[in-house]
C-alpha cells in the first residue's frame, strides 16, 4: 500500500497540473488501477488527444495485463466463480501478480481480496492527496515531485537493460522513433503507440526469446 501511495501521489500532481479535479484524478485511480496506462493516458488528455489514441494506447500499455492474467488463472482456486475471477483481473497488477505467484498454496477468493484491497486503496488516496497538495504546494516543488515519474521509470528500465541487449537496443531505438516523431510535430498519442509497436516488433523479429514460445 506504501508503495502504491508514493507513486500515485506524483500521478495526482501531474493529473492537476494536466487539467483534472481531484475528484476526476481520483476516479482515474480508482476505476483503472494502471501506473503507466494511466500517465501515458494523462499525457494524452493533457495534449488534447483523441479518445481513439486514448483507447489505442492504453491497449498496447496494458497488454501484459493479460498475460499476466493467463498464469495466474491456473493458481486460482477451483471454487472461485466467474464474477469472483472478474474482480480480481481488476487489480491483477504487477506487484500483485508478483506476490500472488510466490504463494506456493493454491489462491483462494479471500486472499486475493486482501492482498488487492490496500493497493486498492493506497493508490486511489495517494492520488487524491497529490493531486489536493498540487494546489498547495510551491510550484517549484511540485515540478520536482513530477521528475519523480521518470525517475521511476528510468529506475524500472537500466536494471533490466543492463543486464539484456535487447532491451537496451528496444528503449533506445523507442527513444528514437518518439524523438523524430516529436520534431515532426505528432501527438503525443500517435506517438507513444507507433514508438511502442515498432521497437517491440522489430526487436522481436531482430532477436526473438531463444527457446521459442514454450519458453
Amino acid at each position: 500500500m506504501a508503495g502504491y501511495f508514493a507513486v500515485s501521489f506524483s500521478f495526482g500532481i501531474l493529473a492537476m497540473q494536466g487539467g483534472l479535479s481531484v475528484i476526476q484524478a481520483a476516479l482515474t485511480s480508482l476505476t483503472n488501477m494502471t501506473s503507466s496506462g494511466q500517465f501515458a493516458g494523462l499525457q494524452i488528455i493533457a495534449a488534447g488527444g483523441t479518445l481513439i489514441e486514448l483507447i489505442l494506447t492504453q491497449v498496447i500499455i496494458n497488454m501484459r495485463y493479460s498475460l499476466m492474467s493467463l498464469a495466474l488463472s491456473p493458481k486460482l482456486d477451483k471454487k472461485i466463480k466467474l464474477w469472483q475471477r472478474l474482480l480480481i483481473a481488476f487489480a491483477n497488477t504487477d506487484e500483485i501478480f508478483a506476490v500472488a505467484m510466490s504463494r506456493e498454496r493454491s489462491l483462494t477468493f479471500p486472499y486475493m481480496a486482501g492482498l488487492q484491497i490496500l493497493p486498492i486503496f493506497g493508490w486511489t488516496a495517494g492520488t487524491a492527496i497529490g493531486a489536493i497538495a498540487g494546489n498547495l504546494l510551491p510550484t517549484a516543488l511540485t515540478a520536482a515531485l513530477g521528475i519523480a515519474l521518470y525517475g521511476m521509470f528510468i529506475a524500472v528500465v537500466v536494471p533490466v537493460a543492463r543486464r539484456s541487449r535487447p532491451v537496451l537496443l528496444s528503449a533506445l531505438i523507442a527513444i528514437a522513433i518518439s524523438c523524430v516523431l516529436y520534431v515532426l510535430k505528432v501527438s503525443a498519442g500517435i506517438s507513444i503507440i507507433v514508438s511502442t509497436v515498432a521497437a517491440s516488433a522489430l526487436m522481436a523479429f531482430l532477436r526473438p526469446i531463444e527457446g521459442g514460445v514454450d519458453e
